[in-house]
């Protein structure tokens, strides 16, 4: 199979996307200087390759009540095939965690939480997260400020 390379229309085209995904085609051609047909071709087949896995609008979650963001190590009491798996299939499941990540090193996952308050984490921690397959100790830290938060991806010889 051959492997798809980008061009610098792709480039731009992501780049705009990723700044502002309800741009129409009409305003990417415009900003590309092509017309709506082509760049209506090269983001559909863009979303095909999966190289845009998805179009969303980022919510403040301190406006929707979850503003209070932690990171928790896990580790695990076994390192199996069947108790990895069996973490990541009912971590990912728990509304809090907002990314999961099986890590190398002296933990095996790192989550990221959304919250509200202290007393919801006391209940994640002790309904949810304890009772997790596996868990054998965690260690949450707690974001005191949002220093950079970045969605976009520098692309391109920029």
């Amino acid at each position: 199979m051959t492997k798809y390379v980008l061009d610098e229309t792709d480039l731009i085209i992501l780049s705009l996307l990723q700044k502002d995904a309800r741009l129409s085609h009409k305003e990417l051609a415009h900003q590309v200087n092509k017309s709506i047909t082509p760049i209506h071709i090269r983001v559909r087949r863009l979303q095909e390759l999966g190289y845009i896995k998805r179009f969303t609008a980022i919510i403040d979650a301190k406006k929707i009540g979850r503003g209070l963001i932690g990171y928790i190590q896990v580790q695990l009491v076994k390192h199996t095939e069947e108790s990895l798996t069996l973490f990541m299939q009912e971590a990912v499941k728990l509304e809090e965690v907002m990314e999961c990540y099986h890590m190398t090193g002296t933990f095996d996952f790192l989550l990221k939480i959304a919250i509200g308050d202290m007393d919801e984490y006391s209940t994640l921690l002790m309904k949810k997260l304890a009772n997790l397959p596996g868990v054998g100790m965690f260690t949450s830290y707690w974001v005191m400020s949002e220093v950079k938060n970045e969605t976009a991806f520098v692309l391109g010889n920029k």
